[in-house]
């Protein structure tokens, strides 16, 4: 009896895609993408909706390739276009990504974090900034975890205020000019010894005054406002100042036992020093009997050979 290939009807298969899926109606609705595409459309940078979607059709169940019900999308989204509906999913639903993807993407992010962290803190006790090794350090010693929705840098506030509860690190200052009247500089350095800020110099060119000057870079924004409302202006020459260099863990973890250890590794260095040239000496001066010996040896067979006259040997 022969068996024939039964296929279901209404199913479309498809592999290697990125499937976004939307859960409306107590029905689950689904899109077949393709890779690293959706999340260029969704920040604007891939306009064409054919690069982005592998057909536009919606399932029920991508991997199966189970199509949906026309009724169920009427009753979901109101109408069944299937164009229409698939830009409602594309826009949001949710992007399905497999475990080591998601993984090297929380890996990438955590690394954007890092680096951003460490360029906008310093150490307070040398002015200079963390490495990325230690700035990756301190987020896993406070158990910081990314999360993929909200953007590095918001996240990088977070964890800079998170680090200065338990390590010594602080917001690097920005340095600006600001330009304002004479006769309106007095409420400003009132706010500036307010603000801790460091006046860098201060020029004068008529009736205006010119100040370079290091602030917190939290403090910015009120900055602006009051120079605006005493008639000046605000110049950024630099978004974070420091001192160029690296730190190392020990600046801030136990100064004693480093000061100690490194003393000891000198004086057994110094030890060896001395080992080493005593067994030097000593090697020297056992070596000099020996060639007084091999010297007199050599002058005697020098004079029996002159005594039977034969020429000495070379």
């Amino acid at each position: 009896m022969s068996k024939t290939l039964v296929q279901p009807i209404g199913q479309k298969r498809l592999t290697n895609v990125a499937v976004v899926r939307l859960k409306k109606h107590g029905s689950r609705f689904e899109i077949a993408c393709y890779k690293n595409k959706v999340l260029s459309w969704r920040s604007g940078v891939e306009k064409d909706l054919d690069e982005v979607l592998q057909s536009q059709t919606v399932y029920t169940n991508v991997s199966k390739g189970v199509l949906a019900k026309s009724k169920d999308l009427i009753a979901a989204f109101g109408t069944d276009d299937q164009s229409k509906i698939c830009l409602e999913i594309l826009e949001k639903g949710e992007l399905q990504v497999a475990g080591k993807e998601r993984e090297s993407q929380l890996l990438s992010q955590f690394r954007d974090i890092a680096t951003i962290v460490m360029q906008k803190t310093i150490n307070p006790e040398t002015q200079r900034p963390y490495t990325i090794s230690m700035i990756e350090r301190l987020m896993h010693e406070i158990h910081f975890a990314v999360d993929p929705h909200n953007s590095s840098k918001k996240q990088a506030l977070e964890v800079i205020r998170e680090l200065q509860k338990h390590f010594p690190i602080k917001r690097s200052p920005m340095r600006i000019r600001v330009i304002i009247p004479e006769k309106n500089f007095s409420p400003l350095l009132e706010k500036f010894e307010e603000w801790n800020t460091n006046v860098v110099s201060k020029d004068k060119s008529a009736d205006h005054l010119s100040i370079v000057c290091e602030m917190e870079p939290g403090f910015f924004r009120d900055c602006d406002a009051l120079v605006r409302n005493l008639q000046g202006r605000v110049e950024i020459l630099a978004v974070s100042v420091h001192v160029e260099g690296d730190t190392h863990v020990g600046q801030y973890e136990d100064f004693e036992g480093f000061s100690t250890s490194s003393t000891n590794e000198i004086d057994s260095a110094r030890e060896l020093g001395e080992k080493l040239e005593k067994n030097s000496i000593s090697k020297e001066s056992s070596n000099v009997p020996e060639q007084v010996k091999q010297n007199r040896s050599e002058g005697v067979l020098i004079l029996r050979d002159l005594r039977r006259g034969c020429s000495p040997i070379a």
